[in-house]
């Protein structure tokens, strides 16, 4: 695996963040993500065509694919985008989203038959604990009451739900799609993932959209960068490597948010904060670090 490919991803994702507080003032949450689905699968379909993608050779592998593109995105970002849009405070949906690791963690074994060492056990509960720490002077209001004022009860709802749609798509997706091309994948997965909000859009939501540069600018970062970009990339790691080891990297960004917020809204970093990121970044380098394997009896070609 290339070591710049995670560092990557894990800073492509979470500008995820800075670009939902910049969009989700100008539209309504499933609204939104159906813009932004429309416009990757607008992007991506006639360049599929162009430049002839390998296409599913079933439709059960299409149906798997369309699975995964509805957890991954529809569900996963539906659910934060909602708890946010309900008042949760963003620093506490990212520490109930970044339970996922360890929920991955969980299952991989009896779906996958993949082993968790004790050591990336260990990580995985050292990371928890750095994403704590990290986020712990936005959770510092709790001492004073504040944190569980103004935000719907429905909104927890929403954020465990985010959470439950990454663990089951990641373990989905490298259970079903490993084999697919991640180009024609990425047409089936929006496609089917833009269905679905655009169906919730319609039923629940007004689909007005107030069009500013800000949300112009958000939207756009969103479709291209996070959609294409960052996605692709989350589907190359889970392929190339076990779905606890991809999974680990959620640890990190949240921290990676953190900083970002520092820079664009002078969100203050504490010194807990400080511990905590290095905590996570110990954290997912015990569980992403590969076991030392024993040379192979006969020399390959």
């Amino acid at each position: 695996m290339d070591a710049s490919l995670p560092g990557l991803f894990v800073l492509l994702w979470s500008t995820g963040f800075v670009a939902a507080i910049w969009g989700l003032p100008y539209a309504e949450p499933w609204t939104f993500l159906a813009l932004r689905f429309a416009i990757v699968v607008a992007v991506v379909l006639p360049l599929a065509w162009i430049f002839r993608f390998d296409w599913p050779g079933s439709w059960s592998q299409v149906g798997h694919i369309a699975v995964v593109g509805i957890l991954m995105h529809a569900v996963y970002l539906g659910g934060a985008y909602l708890a946010m849009a309900g008042g949760l405070p963003a620093g506490l949906t990212a520490l109930i989203v970044c339970l996922q690791p360890i929920c991955t963690a969980a299952i991989v074994g009896p779906i996958l038959g993949e082993k968790v060492t004790p050591r990336q056990v260990a990580g995985l509960v050292l990371g928890l604990g750095g994403v704590a720490l990290t986020l712990s002077g936005k959770l510092s209001d709790a001492a004073e009451g504040a944190l569980f004022e103004g935000f719907e009860p429905s909104a927890i709802i929403f954020a465990t739900m985010a959470l439950a749609a990454m663990t089951i798509g990641i373990v989905y997706q490298k259970k079903f799609c490993t084999t697919v091309d991640i180009r024609s994948g990425t047409v089936i997965q929006y496609a089917a993932a833009g269905a679905a909000v655009g169906i919730m859009a319609l039923l629940l939501e007004e689909m007005t959209i107030t069009w500013t540069w800000d949300f112009a600018l958000a939207l756009g970062w969103l479709a291209i960068v996070l959609s294409l970009g960052a996605i692709s990339l989350l589907m190359l790691l889970i392929r190339r490597g076990e779905a606890s080891r991809t999974a680990s990297l959620f640890y990190l960004v949240p921290p990676v948010t953190a900083v970002l917020g520092y820079f664009f809204f002078g969100e203050k970093l504490g010194l807990l904060g400080l511990v905590g990121m290095a905590l996570a970044v110990i954290g997912v380098a015990l569980v992403v670090r590969a076991p030392k394997k024993a040379p192979p009896a006969v020399p390959e070609i």
